[in-house]
């Protein structure tokens, strides 16, 4: 068995809304479209730099979803010449897997690309797109959320997932609001 993980503490750096999101996610979404080609059914800007006006990590999340995200021969050969590397794999949650690029690996910024089957990942792609499309229309909520993710990223997290998962409260009563709205 092997030694657990060293603690991964970097500070959360939260930055304010920046316009130039949605351009550097449009180009990453064509360049991801022409590599990946077909197999691309989906291609959206997620999480919180797909949301205008709401303060962020300035990191942008890709969702790409594909017939089945355990077939990786079929989209991360292709992914590689634009600098993406498969960084997580988990089989056992949906059969998520997350692809990067990173700054401090050439890339001029940081993307988080996700990569869900329509079927096997259903609904967590409905919640974050739910997430985003009601962020996007209730500045009351967004603003809201950003004062949490503000207040969050002033501690110091043991592990970066730690400052995710203190999110989860806000964001689960947003996503209620949203399921019982008549809109």
């Amino acid at each position: 068995m092997g030694e657990p993980p060293e603690p991964f503490s970097v500070p959360v750096v939260i930055c304010d809304p920046d316009p130039q999101w949605a351009a550097r996610y449009a180009s990453d979404a064509a360049e991801i479209r022409a590599a990946v080609g077909a197999s691309a059914l989906a291609v959206d800007h997620v999480g919180s730099t797909s949301v205008p006006g709401l303060a962020a990590k300035p990191v942008i999340d890709i969702l790409i979803q594909v017939p089945d995200a355990a077939d990786e021969h079929v989209y991360v050969p292709a992914l590689e010449p634009l600098g993406y590397w498969l960084q997580v794999r988990e089989p056992e949650w949906l059969e998520h897997r997350v692809l990067y690029q990173r700054v401090a690996r050439g890339s001029d910024h940081d993307i988080n690309l996700h990569v869900l089957a329509p079927d096997v990942g259903a609904a967590e792609i409905a919640r974050l797109l739910g997430f985003r499309d009601w962020l996007r229309t209730h500045p009351e909520d967004r603003d809201r959320y950003a004062a949490v993710k503000r207040e969050l990223a002033a501690r110091r997290w043991r592990f970066v997932q730690d400052y995710a998962d203190a999110k989860s409260e806000v964001v689960e009563g947003i996503l209620r609001r949203a399921a019982n709205s008549p809109e």
